[in-house]
């Protein structure tokens, strides 16, 4: 062969000065190339090879080479050409170790979640192996049994939840299903015990000193800060977020400081999110509906005026019901669960008593002196959310010797005379 032609090999590339029996770079024989000339047809082999090895049959290559790339070649010589190459179908295997040394290499990644018959086609395409498919499904049985087990239910996995203990992690969030209505829901549990420390319900939560103002409530009532709190991305949450690190920042612990606080998406939020789907069963849809028969009849339109006179009239007995609620769900019994590490049982008893269940306090101790330093200006909001409105309607209710609503049926009553004397 003329030595001033380029010769290069088709497996790697490879360029060399002239022809010889092996690659000097990947070692494959060349011998079948001796016919070739490789000057006019450089990219026909590699194609063929390529398409060989991505496991298309001997007429698709055919195919596709003259659809593709506008080279006509006969099955035959196609045959022919692969078989001097040494690429056959069912001969000259590659070995079981190799083989296995790449299983164990994709084992390590996100190869663990293969198949068999995935496996086999990133063994031929990727590692060029020539491999049986039913030799892979047994070597993946032997060197990855727990992955074939969970591809055999066919279950989805889901996450494991950790919590060390009572005050870990507490679990911060809004709840907006009744904000048409004019009434905005805050809510916090503790991972661990899934007891629920503040379920209340205001003008807004959107207010960053309005969500302060509960944190703050609640630190005092505990007499403790937990070790990590945890909140979606809101700018509600900031001022919580940075009375949170500040407490902590003269600890020493792994958490301490702006670790202390932890954003997160929604979705993530886990323990706080998943419980507000149990109340809306259990409880808001009840209110829901309540508010939008009223929005059905007429009688609430949406506007600022009538979502504080909602919010008059119901505020202090849906608060009534949602520390009810509250206190049914942390007296109730909590099942096991195998997607958390969590232990069942009553939350208040988790909370307080989380030696009985093998668990430890991780909340750190405050001082009544160190939340002095922080304001308090919540303490001044109306309860209806609008300082004037407050005025009138209380003044009204006095003026009318109106009653307080108790229940329900009261709150709607005392809302549709307070409409009408206000002619909203």
């Amino acid at each position: 062969m003329d030595s001033s032609r380029v010769a290069f090999c088709p497996f790697c590339g490879a360029h060399m000065s002239r022809l010889t029996r092996f690659c000097f770079s990947c070692g494959r024989s060349l011998e079948f190339l001796n016919g070739t000339e490789q000057t006019e047809r450089p990219d026909m082999l590699q194609q063929c090879i390529r398409y060989f090895n991505e496991g298309h049959s001997y007429a698709v290559i055919v195919d596709m080479m003259a659809c593709l790339h506008g080279v006509h070649i006969s099955l035959r010589s196609l045959k022919s050409k692969l078989n001097d190459a040494g690429l056959y179908r069912r001969k000259d295997l590659s070995s079981t170790d190799v083989i296995t040394r790449a299983i164990r290499v994709e084992l390590r990644g996100p190869g663990q979640l293969f198949g068999y018959r995935m496996m086999w086609q990133v063994l031929r395409q990727k590692y060029n192996l020539r491999v049986r498919r039913d030799h892979v499904m047994n070597l993946l049985r032997e060197l990855n049994p727990q992955g074939c087990e969970r591809r055999a239910r066919r279950r989805f996995i889901r996450r494991i939840y950790h919590s060390m203990g009572p005050n870990y992690m507490w679990h911060v969030d809004g709840y907006d299903k009744l904000k048409p209505f004019g009434l905005a829901l805050s809510g916090c549990i503790d991972g661990f015990s899934r007891k629920v420390l503040w379920l209340i319900c205001g003008a807004t939560n959107n207010d960053p000193s309005v969500i302060a103002h509960y944190f703050l409530s609640c630190v005092r009532n505990l007499g403790v800060i937990p070790m990590r709190l945890r909140t979606d991305c809101g700018t509600e949450n900031g001022t919580m977020a940075a009375i949170q690190c500040t407490l902590r920042h003269h600890h020493n612990d792994y958490y301490s400081g702006a670790s202390s606080h932890m954003y997160g998406s929604s979705t993530t939020n886990q323990r706080i999110e998943f419980w507000w789907s149990i109340f809306r069963k259990g409880r808001c849809q009840f209110w829901m509906e309540l508010f939008a028969d009223l929005r059905e009849a007429g009688y609430l339109n949406g506007s600022h005026e009538h979502q504080c006179l909602l919010r008059y009239c119901f505020g202090d007995v849906i608060q009534r019901d949602l520390d009810e609620c509250m206190r049914l769900w942390n007296s109730h019994r909590i099942r096991p669960s195998r997607t958390a590490s969590c232990p069942g049982g009553v939350p208040n008893e988790l909370y307080y008593l989380p030696h009985r269940f093998g668990s430890r306090d991780c909340g750190f101790k405050i001082e009544m002196t160190e939340l002095d330093a922080f304001p308090d200006v919540h303490l001044t909001r109306a309860p209806c959310g609008d300082p004037n409105m407050q005025e009138y309607l209380d003044f009204a209710v006095e003026h009318n010797h109106l009653q307080k609503p108790e229940q329900w049926q009261s709150s709607t009553e005392l809302y549709l005379k307070l409409k009408e004397i206000a002619q909203l």
